[in-house]
């Protein structure tokens, strides 16, 4: 189990961490409801610009990255208690421990440091991330059928929840 060994850490993202990024999104592109091209360049410009407000994590392991998740934050003061979770694991770390690792990392990251009171991931298809999130605590809210299409395949969305108790935001 890589993250279990004393070689496994986790930091925030830097912007050198991108091209890791880019790479594992490529291969998991059937987790994303992006495709390749100008879809992908947007959302790695919005998913490394989170970089600067600490809300994104890297998962290394010998100093090399293993894995990123993200906070994205809302920019609207009515939305500003809750989050969308974002997050994706090198495929050669998969199984390893480093997703429940930047889960439960990102969650403590939400619910102590910037106070949300609940954090939303949607996964697509048979994504093993939704057996992960319900194991640390997500409930189901509701299936989309048909969500995304590739190629002549339909996939369904799924949006699960997990809700926290957070110390009052100060004024």
């Amino acid at each position: 189990m890589i993250s279990s060994s004393e070689k496994f850490n986790i930091r925030y993202t830097e912007l050198q961490d991108e091209p890791f990024l880019r790479k594992w999104v490529q291969e998991s592109l059937s987790w994303f409801s992006i495709e390749t091209g100008k879809e992908l360049e947007e959302q790695l410009k919005i998913w490394m610009g989170y970089a600067r407000f600490k809300c994104s994590l890297t998962a290394t392991y010998e100093g090399k990255p293993c894995g990123v998740a993200t906070l994205f934050l809302f920019p609207y003061v009515k939305l500003l208690h809750q989050s969308m979770g974002y997050i994706v694991v090198d495929p050669g770390s998969r199984r390893q421990g480093v997703g429940r690792a930047l889960v439960r990392n990102l969650d403590h990251l939400a619910e102590s440091y910037f106070r949300l009171e609940r954090m939303h991931y949607e996964v697509y298809g048979e994504n093993p991330l939704r057996k992960l999130l319900i194991e640390q605590g997500y409930k189901e809210l509701f299936e989309q059928k048909h969500f995304v299409k590739e190629g002549e395949l339909y996939l369904s969305r799924f949006v699960l929840e997990k809700k926290y108790n957070p110390l009052p935001r100060r004024v």
